[in-house]
């Protein structure tokens, strides 16, 4: 069975406090901390940072991937020879806002129907997710990242379109001979590792930005620049239907392709293969 300081691990890296931890483990606090002591003394190293929320180490990343590698591995062989009764298999995966909003969603109609699946997501920038992977929070990422984190598998998924756009009054506000000035424009990005709308602007030759608004929501990301509060990056998927009404209008003709990728752990379940077929399958449907 799964080593009880390694099940502990998992516990306290998924809540983020050694109480919540010790709630989930039906255990006291001190019982949570006796335990992760005993695996560092076994280690001979720190694997986790008491800070708040508790982090894993560099230590206790590689400690905690093998926990969850362990348990997914155990609880499918334990089915097999039928001694566990099903039961549904967590599977933790890291996809993008956008991706969530837009072609992502064919997957959950699919995952809706699997009793023997707990999906849980991790909402991060297509930049970043991959950093997920390599801590073990996740066993797969939609990603931007073509080189596979250790101990991973890459395939290429789809080519989001993101095109900047804006109301037509703030581009006539704006306007400068037969286009829009974006040096002057506000613009609208998702959070502070959103880097679309600045790789937009050096592409064209412009260093300083004007007002920046943060929106971290996808949905309210497009409503925000609906509203007139500045131009953005949206994905064709959802601005297409506000340029055919007039709604929006391009700020520039030009847009930035993002490549994404799926990245799943090599050491495979039958679960997570059939979660990556049907990634695949919705994004070639959802994007096409």
């Amino acid at each position: 069975m799964l080593d009880d300081r390694l099940q502990t691990l998992v516990a306290v890296a998924d809540e983020g406090t050694f109480e919540a931890a010790a709630r989930r483990l039906h255990l006291t606090p001190s019982a949570v901390s006796q335990r992760i002591r005993a695996l560092e003394r076994m280690a001979g190293v720190v694997v986790l940072q008491r800070s708040s929320p508790v982090r894993p180490t560099v230590a206790g990343e590689v400690l905690l991937k093998l926990a969850r590698q362990r348990a997914a591995l155990e609880a499918e062989a334990l089915e097999q020879l039928g001694l566990r009764d099903g039961g549904a298999e967590e599977l933790a995966v890291a996809v993008n806002a956008d991706s969530l909003a837009t072609w992502f969603g064919g997957v959950l109609e699919v995952v809706a129907s699997w009793p023997d699946v707990a999906l849980r997501l991790r909402v991060e920038d297509q930049a970043h997710s991959s950093a997920l992977l390599r801590s073990g929070a996740v066993v797969a990422a939609v990603t931007a990242d073509p080189v596979a984190v250790q101990g991973c598998s890459v395939s290429p998924l789809v080519r989001m379109r993101y095109l900047p756009v804006c109301t037509p009054q703030l581009r006539e506000w704006h306007r400068k001979g037969r286009g829009a000035d974006l040096a002057t424009m506000p613009s609208v990005r998702f959070n502070d590792r959103d880097d679309l709308q600045a790789e937009l602007l050096r592409a064209h030759g412009i260093e300083t930005e004007a007002v920046m608004h943060e929106v971290p929501s996808s949905e309210a990301f497009v409503a925000a620049v609906v509203a007139g509060m500045g131009w953005g990056m949206v994905p064709t998927a959802q601005a297409q239907r506000l340029l055919d009404a007039g709604v929006l209008v391009p700020a520039l003709r030009d847009h930035v392709d993002v490549q994404l990728h799926w990245q799943a752990w090599r050491l495979r379940t039958e679960r997570l293969d059939r979660l990556t077929r049907v990634v695949a399958d919705a994004a070639r449907a959802g994007l096409s």
